[in-house]
């Protein structure tokens, strides 16, 4: 019986790491490309591994209740996280998408906790390429106003 809960440990152990890797990967690609480094690796990952940490949580203690009770107050905690980011001077607004990829990169968390690694990586690479498409040539052609 010990060497099954050792082996689950380990298990939710990976799970973590995991979700703080997707997470930095997000946050090193907002890190690369912006001079303020108000948000960057150790933000994402902390959101991603927090996220993840909290969903698995939420499914192991709740013992054949609602495990998506805890993770629905996850996406509501990074949602007033993300308000914090976000300033608007005058017309100007400034941190929305920062915000909005925090908020998504909790996700990629939650998807780790409850095993859907592939959902996760899925999503993470979606992350990063809105993150880095703007930045390409052929999109600043396209996007050009």
């Amino acid at each position: 019986m010990l060497m099954n809960t050792i082996q689950t440990d380990f298990e939710m152990f990976f799970r973590v790491i995991l979700a703080c890797i997707l997470g930095c990967l997000i946050g090193w690609e907002r890190e690369r490309h912006r001079n303020i480094v108000s948000a960057g690796i150790r933000t994402y990952g902390a959101i991603a591994l927090g996220a993840c940490t909290f969903g698995i949580l939420s499914y192991y203690i709740s013992a054949g209740g609602d495990p998506s009770r805890m993770a629905a107050q996850v996406i509501t905690g990074i949602g007033f996280l993300g308000g914090g980011i976000i300033f608007r001077q005058g017309d100007y607004v400034t941190g929305l998408t920062t915000a909005a990829t925090l908020w998504a990169t909790a996700s990629v968390g939650l998807a780790v906790a409850f095993g859907l690694y592939f959902v996760a990586f899925l999503i993470s690479l979606l992350i990063y390429l809105l993150l880095y498409l703007p930045r390409m040539a052929w999109w600043k052609k396209i996007s050009a106003k």
